[in-house]
């Protein structure tokens, strides 16, 4: 009886551990800041990464990550600098990456791509009186905000994660915040309920790549910080991805085959592709 009442334990104790090994690590609940550049801050967890621009007479942030990390974003922008933050870019409609506008004063000023304050237009979150902490600027190419080395640039090239990713450029410190175009070297997301597109995914980054000059360091939305020479790989690797299903659909492939037979180039070995099976049928849905 002894010797069953242990191996009952054993198993029990086995089954907990595998379940405690299945469960998701637990989520940061604090931000974690790091110093860029003198004047350039990214703050990490809680969404996407956001990031704090100190200019002569304020803070610009970009994106301000889900709903309830506004004053956690705030307490670590008092933790560098007493300037109190003037303005806010949403690079895109994710609610990871504006769910805590609601949280910064109503004399923010809230800058976006037109086809992004669109689509934040429908979104819960900023509905009835929260319409406030919509953007009340917004561009359809280029826009510059600011002069002289407090200048920040604005870019858009066409649909990819959606269709209104913004790029934001710091030209006095050679870096730019690229959002969720550029979430991690995975494949991407794409949205297409709010106008993403992977037929246009891979040329909008060729453009990124082609006509941003002068950048050295690069915040992706989610992951660590780069260099530009990402960004071009990044764009050759969607372009692959992309000649592949194209080539699978032609030679009659299913999307569920082309996703299970595809083969990429050696180079991409390290990039996720936890959403190639996702991104192999919204490209097929496109090209019928």
């Amino acid at each position: 009886m002894k010797r069953l009442i242990v191996l009952g334990i054993i198993v029990l104790s086995g089954a907990a551990g595998i379940a405690r090994m299945q469960q998701p690590p637990p989520q940061p609940t604090e931000i974690e800041v790091q110093k860029l550049k003198d004047n350039l801050y990214i703050l990490k967890n809680g969404g996407g990464n956001t990031a704090a621009f100190i200019t002569e007479k304020g803070v610009v942030v970009v994106d301000t990550k889900n709903p309830g990390w506004g004053p956690r974003i705030l307490d670590s922008i008092k933790s560098f600098t007493d300037k109190p933050v003037t303005m806010i870019v949403n690079t895109h409609t994710h609610g990871d990456h504006v769910g805590s506008n609601e949280a910064f004063p109503p004399t923010v000023e809230i800058v976006a791509h037109e086809n992004t304050k669109a689509n934040m237009d429908k979104m819960p979150m900023f509905q009835g009186d929260k319409q406030a902490f919509l953007p009340k600027r917004t561009y359809k190419d280029r826009l510059s905000l600011l002069d002289g080395r407090d200048r920040v640039d604005l870019y858009y090239f066409g649909a990819g994660h959606t269709n209104g990713d913004t790029i934001v450029t710091f030209p006095s410190l050679r870096t730019a915040h690229l959002g969720d175009l550029f979430a991690r070297p995975a494949t991407p997301l794409i949205d297409t309920n709010n106008g993403g597109s992977g037929v246009e995914y891979p040329k909008t980054l060729s453009k990124v790549a082609a006509g941003i000059k002068d950048i050295d360091t690069v915040i992706p939305g989610h992951s660590d910080i780069t260099d530009w020479k990402a960004v071009q790989a990044y764009a050759e690797f969607n372009a692959d991805f992309l000649t592949a299903v194209e080539a699978a659909k032609k030679a009659g492939k299913t999307a569920d085959e082309a996703a299970a037979t595809m083969q990429l180039p050696d180079r991409w070995k390290d990039y996720g592709m936890q959403r190639a099976k996702d991104n192999v049928a919204r490209i097929y849905a496109e090209l019928k």
